[in-house]
C-alpha cells in the first residue's frame, strides 16, 4: 500500500495519454499526480493538463506556475 492509498483510499495511479481537449487513460488507475504541487487528482477531477509537456496540473494556479517556469527558462 503506497501514501496515497492510505490517504485517500485509491487503487493506485493511472498512466494518461494528454491530448488537446481530452484524455486517453494509457494504463488503468484511480489517480494522477499533480507535476506542480505532487497532489494526487482523482481522474474525475482532472481538469488541467499540458499535451506538449504531459503533465498533469491540480489546479489552475498550478498550470500558470508550470507556465511561468518554462517561459522564464526559454527567456520569452
Amino acid at each position: 500500500m503506497n501514501k496515497f492509498e492510505r490517504l485517500f483510499g485509491l487503487k493506485g495511479e493511472a498512466r494518461v495519454r494528454f491530448m488537446d481537449g481530452e484524455f486517453q487513460v494509457v494504463s488503468p488507475g484511480d489517480f494522477v499526480v499533480c507535476s506542480v504541487t505532487g497532489t494526487p487528482i482523482a481522474l474525475a477531477d482532472l481538469r488541467y493538463w499540458n499535451v506538449e509537456l504531459q503533465e498533469a496540473y491540480a489546479t489552475a494556479d498550478a498550470s500558470l506556475q508550470r507556465f511561468r517556469e518554462i517561459k522564464r527558462r526559454s527567456g520569452s
